[in-house]
Order: structure tokens, then C-alpha cells, then sequence
């Protein structure tokens, strides 16, 4: 089952505009609840950390120590999507701990007006 914390490589293509694309880490941020339905996945999409210089409070920076990935990374709390389950073929590379999806919770927040 996809589960909330869960860090997947998901072909994000097609895409439009300015939207993240390609094969790239994304973080499960929908309740377990959700997920087990037959819907759609919400997810924030992650880059590599080398392209953003600053942190913005929206921004959570994750550790390849931290997560497994052979990358530091940035999620882009403003970067939400709703993903079909079938865009995810491999099993998760991560899962982020309870006190890192706090720091998401936090900066999802800050992305919604909450």
C-alpha cells in the first residue's frame, strides 16, 4: 500500500508550464485513509538539492543520509499534485520519519493559508 512519509521515483510526464518533470522523488502526503482508496495520491515533488541555493520556509531539505536516496534533496511544498495510483510501479526508495513530516505538515501549511 502507498502510505503517507513514503518517498517514491515517479515519471512525473506530461507535464505543463512550469510544473516539476521527469523521473523524480515525490512524498507521500495524503492520510492513509486516502490512500487506500481507488482516487488519487497527493504528493509533493522533490529536486535535487544542488538547484536551490536557499531554503524557503515552504521548502523542506532532506539528507541522502537521511532519506536513502543517492541525492540530497529539496520537496517543493508548493509543487502539490494529485497522482493516479498506477504512476506508482516501484516500491517506495524512502520513508521520512514522523518528526521530518512534521517540517512537511509545517510547510504545507504555510503553502495553504492553514
Amino acid at each position: 500500500m502507498i502510505a503517507r512519509g513514503q518517498i517514491h521515483i515517479v515519471d512525473l510526464d506530461p507535464i505543463q508550464g512550469r510544473e516539476q518533470s521527469g523521473g523524480r522523488p515525490i512524498l507521500v502526503v495524503s492520510t492513509d485513509s486516502i490512500n487506500r482508496q481507488p482516487l488519487v495520491i497527493s504528493v509533493i515533488v522533490g529536486t535535487d538539492a544542488t538547484h536551490l541555493s536557499r531554503d524557503y520556509p515552504t521548502n523542506i531539505r532532506v539528507s541522502a543520509a537521511e532519506s536513502g536516496l543517492p541525492k540530497d534533496t529539496v520537496f517543493l511544498a508548493f509543487q502539490l499534485r494529485s497522482l493516479d495510483p498506477a504512476r506508482f510501479l516501484a516500491p517506495p526508495a524512502a520513508t521520512l520519519s514522523p518528526t521530518r513530516m512534521a517540517d512537511v505538515e509545517q510547510a504545507l501549511r504555510r503553502v495553504l493559508g492553514l
